[in-house]
């Protein structure tokens, strides 16, 4: 009776630790979220950090490894910037086939599902309402957009400078032990954020070329687009097929075109999901698909698209401190993709 009392209290103990775990991670949002990505940048940039402290001191070779990553984004911020001026440019033609597109819309809808016109116009201003709403949240996630980018190079600089005292902090708990679990986490980051940035890469310009192939204006931006998005598992494809999708419906004569956008992007993410992703990123988390949908949900319920985009390496951080620990060691089973597993 006592043992039953004493594993009640202890999973209601650990229930109560989780809880104000998540609690925390949402009120602290702002401050974590930044933290986290710093976190996993600085395990990717540390192998070439120690490469030029060898030749040069600490403090400049990590400003020469965040001023070139901070080149590299820049690099992108111009390509981004420069075909959204080609899309704004471009508006009031589309706008025009909007229209069109609209009248020929609500006439299908009337003849088909009986519903008038005015009753039409009623969704389409409720549907501008909460456009509006969605509206005023990007631009607070914009602004904040900013300060995370202010943020994450000043958390990895601190990060690598200190990274010495994070290993003395972790010994002083226990000095005896090896902590293999760390090197294990670093290789499972770095060679899924390497993997993942060149599947990104190939899943962008394979989208850009079929694109290019029909028609389909500012292809090069929405195939990158599609192709950055796909660092959201499972949702991520369906957003970045959409856009091109409309556009195609806006801006050619036949539906067929819009078709094809699809087609393109269902034989790029076939491609992707069982070639190029398997082929470069292997089983470096090895995570099974439940799990993967299941982290993605709570993610994005948490931290919403940084949360999407991080669940799914930090359930492969989690699988790996849970095989070292004998009390939750079997929580493995659940979490693992047997097939990954026995490509190993």
């Amino acid at each position: 009776m006592d043992l039953a009392h004493d594993k009640l209290d202890r999973i209601f103990k650990a229930t109560v630790i989780v809880a104000l775990g998540i609690f925390g991670l949402v009120l602290l949002k702002d401050i974590v979220v930044p933290i986290f990505f710093a976190a996993l940048f600085s395990i990717i940039m540390l192998p070439i950090v120690k490469r030029l402290e060898r030749k040069m001191g600490k403090i400049m070779a990590i400003l020469i490894v965040l001023i070139a990553m901070l080149t590299l984004i820049a690099l992108a911020s111009w390509f981004v910037i420069s075909q959204l001026s080609s899309l704004v440019a471009s508006l009031p033609s589309i706008e025009n086939r909007f229209y069109d597109f609209i009248l020929s819309l609500s006439s299908t809808v009337s003849d088909s599902l009986q519903i008038s016109s005015s009753e039409q116009a009623q969704l389409l201003k409720d549907s501008v309402k909460q456009f509006s709403a969605y509206a005023g949240e990007l631009l607070v996630s914009t602004s904040y957009l900013v300060y995370f980018f202010v943020q994450v190079p000043v958390y990895i600089f601190l990060f690598l400078l200190y990274r010495n005292r994070f290993k003395e902090f972790l010994f002083s708990f226990n000095p005896e032990s090896d902590f293999k679990w760390k090197d294990e986490i670093q290789g499972v980051v770095r060679g899924y954020i390497s993997g993942l940035s060149l599947v990104v890469f190939i899943a962008g310009v394979l989208n850009s070329i079929g694109l290019l192939l029909l028609g389909i204006q500012h292809a090069i931006f929405f195939g990158f687009l599609s192709g950055f998005l796909t660092m959201i598992p499972y949702v991520g494809i369906t957003i970045g097929a959409a856009l091109p999708t409309i556009l195609a419906l806006l801006t050619k004569d036949s539906i067929w075109y819009a078709v094809g956008v699809i087609g393109v992007h269902t034989f790029v993410q076939f491609l992707e999901a069982n070639f190029i992703t398997p082929k470069i990123t292997g089983s470096k988390i090895s995570v099974n698909a439940l799990a993967a949908i299941v982290a993605l949900l709570i993610g994005g319920k948490i931290w919403g698209i940084a949360g999407m985009i991080l669940a799914v390496p930090l359930l492969g951080i989690l699988k790996i401190l849970l095989g070292y620990s004998k009390s939750l060691k079997s929580l493995v089973i659940l979490l693992g993709d047997e097939t990954a597993e026995k490509n190993e």
